[in-house]
């Protein structure tokens, strides 16, 4: 377990073969709960060849000094991607909603 959002990793080694393969983090928020979005490849047994670039929005809970892992939500392509993207940039540029 880690004890810093630095240590938090997807990074994962199976059998000396690293399986999920991290290729970039960004923290987005850090404390008790911290955010964490990932780019990473996952490694394809069959073709012994990492596969395209995959994304994921983790979040994570300090308990005991310690981030555990409590959600995630995995970005499985750059199209779903772009699709977010695109999405996000609409709704942020739209004049905020009226409160009730």
């Amino acid at each position: 377990m880690a004890s810093t959002v630095d240590e938090i990793t997807i990074e994962y080694v199976d059998g000396g073969v690293t399986t999920i393969k991290e290729l970039d983090k960004v923290v987005l928020t850090k404390g008790a709960w911290a955010t964490i979005m990932f780019k990473y490849q996952d490694w394809d047994k069959k073709k012994e060849v990492y596969g395209p670039e995959k994304y994921s929005i983790r979040r994570y809970q300090k308990k005991n000094n310690e981030y555990r892992a409590k959600s995630k939500f995995n970005i499985s392509s750059r199209d779903q991607a772009q699709q977010i993207i695109d999405v996000l940039t609409r709704w942020s540029s739209e004049a905020p909603a009226e409160a009730n």
